[in-house]
């Protein structure tokens, strides 16, 4: 098997392996604070997807894993799946996580570069927090018919929480880059690999 088929491969395994962990991530739970919109930990790992696996691998993990929400699997926090869900007040969070999960390896591998903590932070806060935001609360809006700055208000709830899972993410991606960087995939692409 030659160099490229074995990294494809490794690379398909990553991406396999990311989705599961989304789906794990729901297994705690959702956290309900009087919004439509629940509190979970899947947010943390859509934020990792993107910062450990990059760009586009990050986006096809968090594809990859609502398509099996939306073929009916439970994965969402509380057991939810299904085209159902799709059609809720969270579905544009749930669209915005494949443009949250994107925009993070953007930022935080940014020109092919290893992670550091302070870029890793800002990619995950913009597109862990902000572009799902972006997304999500324009489609929450439109669901419910509560106007958009209303919604924009109610989100403003989870803000906190997200804060958390930035850092959790940051700390959880830098550990990892220091103890497994082959979890980056081809750590020789990415620059020096740290001792």
């Amino acid at each position: 098997m030659d160099g490229s088929r074995r990294l494809e491969t490794r690379d398909i395994t990553r991406i396999v392996a990311f989705a599961a962990i989304l789906a794990v991530l729901g297994i705690p739970g959702a956290i309900p604070i009087g919004g439509a919109v629940p509190i979970t930990a899947q947010t943390l790992g859509v934020m990792l997807a993107g910062a450990v696996l990059g760009a586009w691998r990050g986006a096809a993990a968090v594809v990859i894993f609502l398509v099996l929400v939306l073929a009916g699997l439970p994965l969402l926090s509380g057991g939810r799946g299904g085209a159902g869900v799709f059609a809720g007040p969270s579905a544009g969070f749930l669209i915005g996580w494949i443009f949250g999960a994107f925009v993070v390896g953007a930022i935080v591998r940014f020109a092919g570069r290893p992670p550091v903590w302070w870029r890793t932070a800002v990619g995950c806060f913009v597109g862990g927090a902000l572009v799902v935001y972006a997304i999500g609360i324009p489609v929450q809006s439109a669901v419910t018919g509560l106007g958009l700055r209303e919604t924009a208000t109610t989100s403003a709830a989870f803000l906190p929480g997200d804060l958390l899972k930035v850092v959790a993410a940051t700390v959880i991606t830098m550990a990892l880059w220091r103890a497994y960087p082959r979890a980056f995939g081809n750590p020789t692409r990415l620059g020096r690999v740290p001792s």
